[in-house]
């Protein structure tokens, strides 16, 4: 008789609860989503901030996102720049989506992986990308194929000219307009205001302070010759004139992200975006750093460490700081948390949404074992300690620097943190296939154009890369009818392709001529006009650069080849020198022609 007493009431509860509910969905639906500004900086350490303790760098604007919002204290990135920007992306570690190298095709991210870009556009959001890309130039690995309405800068590892220089805008060559990051930031501001009115996910990743060390006057001014506040912990280690170049490049992104966050002010916009900068690495020379030990390309906790802010006016509190460690794939779980929408990911994420710290949910914070990879190296990292590439211990909040292995006083924790990284070792790491057998898609059905660089070529005989860092470089030194160019390429889609040559030859040396094939296919074209310019680059930069200088490359076109589709090897020649040599070979496009 109680049962059934208690029946209706039960039922009564069930259906207020069920009604509740599709309300808060109603709700939810008719909410506004949030905006996402994601800016990301290349090589710029967590000691390059001025709110992380630095007297020695001037950055108001950042320093205040930080206050502003949620500061993490402990946020980890990759060593290097491609495999931060891949686990950013996917919220996976950056191995398991094929990720190992920062050029000659292992930046590229697998194909069946989901990016946060396509997470947020299936949700309804307008997207744009705008500075280096780093996971792929090819489609379908170009940021237009993973889920980007609009894409704008370079897809290459680094660039050799940050002053107008030759960019592309969606798969087409460009010229860029005035200094790099100030024009990415154009670019930027020119989508808010476009999507004013409709949700918008904007990754701005920006190119400096990487080398080459090249800033605008203002900001060099202010720091040529000046004296530095802070220092690394061993001096003789610091080259001050890269550092000060660093810093001043610093301080041109912070000047750029006031642009940003005035621009949301002055729309009206601050309390419906979400705001993030962060770092993809430690940074790129030995400088003020907390006294952390490692740089760039360490697993080290300064190689690793890099910045966090993350601002939402109204519903992350101001001043909030984050002691827990966190890492960038807990990046996209997050975002996609915080608007309401869906992972539709096919694949587990390593990361996890870290909404319950931003906005100061209860509920007890589980512990996490962060692993660090890069090349050869492996490094655990626990809330308290990290466990080197060495198997040496280290206790982080009280020797930064690694100075003192402590493995014998904590036995325990040793033997976690190496059971977690023999464990990471044999079922993530080995995902990564030995032999990389991807190889340089053509001819995508969805897009007619294929940029093919002197990067992603092999050079056989007397043919020389400009610089032994390939993602800027051209070949040169092209001698002899017996040196030629190759790529290993699969055609996506059998047509005919109208081939231009971005090339410089002198006046003496007309008029080479240069065959390409693939297989039974191949054309023919002399290259009569001459196009002689300086090498360029020098003249900006702040320090001795160790990259390649560049050239102002102009196209030439070849002609047509009609490409079946299917696997080969690409293969440019220069069949006929009448001068000393051939061309300087920078880049090449295939353009799919249409048939009538």
């Amino acid at each position: 008789m109680r049962i059934r007493q208690l029946f209706p009431v039960l039922l009564f509860t069930l259906i207020v609860s069920s009604c509740k509910t599709e309300r808060e969905d109603d709700l939810s639906r008719d909410r506004p989503k949030p905006n996402i500004i994601l800016i990301m900086t290349d090589d710029q350490g967590w000691g390059d901030l001025g709110i992380n303790g630095n007297p020695g760098v001037n950055t108001p604007n950042i320093d205040q996102l930080t206050k502003d919002g949620a500061r993490f204290d402990r946020f980890f990135v990759s060593p290097v720049c491609s495999p931060t920007r891949a686990e950013l992306l996917t919220g996976r570690y950056a191995v398991r989506g094929g990720v190992y190298s920062t050029s000659s095709g292992g930046e590229r991210l697998d194909l069946d992986e989901t990016t946060i870009a396509e997470v947020f556009k299936r949700a309804g959001y307008h997207t744009a990308a705008y500075g280096k890309w780093h996971n792929g130039m090819q489609p379908p690995y170009h940021p237009n194929a993973r889920g980007f309405d609009d894409f704008y800068g370079f897809c290459s590892g680094h660039w050799g000219d940050y002053f107008s220089p030759m960019l592309e805008r969606n798969n087409e060559i460009v010229k860029g307009e005035g200094f790099l990051v100030d024009d990415l930031t154009d670019k930027g501001l020119a989508f808010i205001e476009a999507n004013k009115d409709h949700p918008f996910f904007l990754y701005l990743p920006y190119n400096t302070p990487h080398s080459p060390m090249q800033v605008p006057d203002e900001w060099w001014q202010k720091y040529e010759g000046k004296e530095l506040d802070s220092l690394y912990q061993d001096p003789e280690m610091q080259d001050i004139p890269f550092t000060r170049a660093a810093y001043a490049m610093c301080e041109n992104i912070d000047w750029n992200v006031g642009r940003i966050l005035t621009k949301l002010e002055e729309l009206g916009m601050m309390e419906n975006t979400i705001v993030l900068y962060l770092s993809d690495n430690g940074p790129n020379g030995w400088r003020w750093n907390e006294g952390m030990r490692g740089r760039k390309g360490s697993t080290d906790e300064g190689g690793v460490r890099s910045p966090l802010a993350i601002k939402w006016k109204g519903k992350i509190e101001a001043g909030t700081i984050i002691p827990q460690i966190t890492f960038a794939p807990d990046l996209l779980p997050t975002l996609a948390d915080l608007a309401g929408i869906p992972v539709d990911t096919n694949k587990p994420l390593d990361g996890k949404s870290l909404k319950s710290l931003l906005l100061k949910e209860e509920g007890e914070w589980p512990e996490r074992l962060l692993v660090s990879h890069w090349g050869n190296q492996t490094s655990v990292r626990s809330q308290d300690f990290r466990l080197d590439h060495e198997d040496r211990l280290y206790h982080i909040p009280s020797d930064p620097g690694q100075q003192v292995d402590v493995s014998s006083q904590y036995v325990d924790i040793k033997e976690k943190l190496l059971a977690k990284k023999k464990e990471w070792i044999s079922t993530v790491l080995v995902e990564l296939p030995e032999n990389d057998t991807r190889t340089f898609t053509i001819g995508h059905p969805d897009f007619a154009n294929t940029q093919i660089p002197a990067r992603d070529g092999q050079a056989h005989g007397n043919i020389q890369r400009s610089n032994r860092w390939p993602n800027d470089s051209f070949f040169t030194n092209w001698i002899s009818t017996e040196d030629k160019i190759t790529w290993e390429v699969e055609v996506l889609e059998t047509g005919t392709y109208e081939v231009e040559i971005y090339y410089t030859c002198t006046e003496e040396n007309m008029a080479p001529m240069m065959r390409l094939s693939m297989g039974d296919s191949y054309l023919s074209g002399l290259v009569n006009v001459p196009n002689d310019p300086p090498l360029v680059g020098m003249e900006y930069d702040r320090v001795p650069r160790e990259e390649s200088y560049v050239k102002d490359f102009r196209p030439f076109t070849l002609g047509s080849v009609y490409l079946e589709k299917g696997k080969g090897t690409l293969t440019l020649e220069a069949t006929q020198i009448p001068g000393n040599q051939a061309i300087d070979f920078r880049l090449m496009t295939l353009r799919r022609v249409e048939e009538n």
